[in-house]
């Protein structure tokens, strides 16, 4: 059975810019040159849904930080595309920042202004569903045809109180370690692509690696981006579990230590770079770099030279298995909304896109569309090889999901970003690599912060009670 993994709040800067890996800003609605197009570049296959319910017309309206629908220039989605053309609705956009959009939320509820669906959030279940600010979808969604069943594991596993408030339809924004191959052939370096499709990519490889490349050179590291939190979910642990009943801590879990040991190991090695990067790095003197597959793209515009390719995070070498940080894909149908059938049908067709052999090449030759400027200057872009690998990993690669980033503000927040203040998921998932003099040993990390956990963890098992 896969499981899935969601991936921390760790850094302030993903904060502050919008770009967190379960945030991302596709179809991202800037207002220079933004406008509906008239043609999609790439059409969406005629096959014919079957039975489709006519909407006729009826909207959606869509609280985001980005528009649904196409702007500077893009493509429609697959999943627009379906539920515009074949199901007959529509999607209006209600515009919110990245920073208030939980405040815009709570306020349009309150004062019953229209709010239809909401892109599902770590913050969803259970703190959203404990709050009352969103509907089960299990009256709008046939949940038992086999559609849904490559899924249903994640499905099931979000249930909550008997009742389906996120409907998962697909895996999004995995996180990966992006390399360049170039750089890795002149350090006598193996690829760790191959090392990957031969089970050899593992915590000890890659640690050799880095020590070996920052060995050859000066001012150099071995990582830099997103990584503490990918790193301690490549055991396949999580720091909080929930078994349909109630919540559990796990921090006394030897595979945890582990992870976190070497994370202490890595900083005490000055392998890790804390300087932020929106891509990989240009200067060529950081062999990894940690992000979501959101920043690949840029960083090949940015190093069109380096041959970069990107694979899941290394594994235990006491394990068998990968393990993928990823996030879920999934829109919440919002309290008080009438349109439960129409956020439905929106679901639907993600699913149809994101499953259905002539849409899945729909979408993919949509990613691998070149992003250009208007003055023609190259701003992202994919390779089918890089594509095909990420698609890959998301279907194939053990993934896990932890309860613990859905618990609110104390467990999941960056604050004004000080030790004390920072979420204690955040603080688990980095300190020891961002605030080493707060926190110099796992035993010391996890004896502060333990208590706090299980009292966080307490009041949502008493909410289920």
């Amino acid at each position: 059975m896969k499981r899935f993994i969601r991936i921390s709040a760790g850094l302030l800067a993903f904060a502050m810019l919008g770009v967190l890996p379960g945030c991302r800003t596709d179809n991202s609605s800037g207002t220079e040159n933004s406008h509906y197009k008239s043609e999609d570049d790439v059409s969406v296959s005629d096959a014919d849904v079957e039975d489709p319910a006519d909407l006729d017309g009826e909207t959606i309206y869509w609280l985001g930080y980005y528009d649904l629908n196409p702007t500077n220039n893009n493509d429609r989605s697959v999943a627009l595309t379906l539920f515009e053309d074949q199901f007959h609705g529509k999607v209006e956009w209600v515009q919110c920042t990245s920073e208030d959009k939980f405040d815009v939320l709570t306020n349009r509820i309150l004062a019953g202004d229209p709010v239809d669906m909401f892109a599902y959030e770590w913050d969803a279940l259970p703190n959203g569903v404990c709050k009352d600010q969103y509907q089960p979808l299990d009256d709008y969604i046939d949940l038992q045809d086999e559609l849904w069943d490559d899924i249903r594991y994640a499905i099931d596993m979000y249930e909550y109180n008997g009742k389906h408030y996120v409907v998962p339809y697909t895996v999004s924004d995995p996180l990966l370690i992006t390399y360049s191959r170039r750089m890795c052939s002149e350090n006598g370096l193996d690829d760790p692509y191959e090392l990957y499709q031969k089970g050899k990519w593992d915590w000890d490889v890659f640690l050799d690696m880095m020590q070996t490349f920052v060995a050859n050179g000066e001012n150099r590291y071995g990582i830099c981006g997103w990584f503490g939190q990918a790193m301690v979910q490549s055991t396949g642990k999580t720091f909080v579990s929930f078994d349909g009943r109630q919540f559990t801590s796990n921090l006394a879990d030897p595979d945890i230590e582990a992870a976190e040991n070497l994370l202490s190991e890595i900083h005490s090695l000055n392998l890790f770079d804390t300087a932020w990067y929106n891509h990989f790095p240009e200067s060529g003197n950081v062999l990894f770099y940690a992000m979501s597959d959101w920043a690949l793209g840029a960083s090949n515009a940015k190093n069109p030279d380096a041959d970069l390719m990107a694979v899941p995070f290394p594994k235990s070498p006491d394990t068998k298995d990968y393990c993928l940080s990823g996030n879920f894909a999934a829109k919440m149908l919002v309290k008080n909304s009438d349109k439960g059938k129409a956020v439905g049908t929106y679901i639907l067709c993600e699913r149809l896109a994101a499953t259905q052999e002539q849409y899945r090449a729909d979408t993919k030759q949509k990613k691998l569309i070149v992003e250009k400027s208007a003055s023609g200057v190259t701003l992202s872009y994919l390779t089918e090889e890089q594509y095909d690998a990420i698609e890959s990993y998301k279907q194939d690669t053990e993934t896990v999901f932890d309860f613990g980033y859905g618990m609110g503000s104390a467990m999941d927040s960056v604050g004004d970003y000080t030790y004390e203040t920072r979420g204690i998921m955040n603080n688990l998932t980095d300190a020891l690599l961002t605030y080493p003099e707060e926190a110099d040993s796992w035993a010391v990390l996890r004896d502060h912060w333990s208590a706090a956990l299980d009292d966080v963890i307490q009041s949502f098992n008493d909410a289920l009670a």
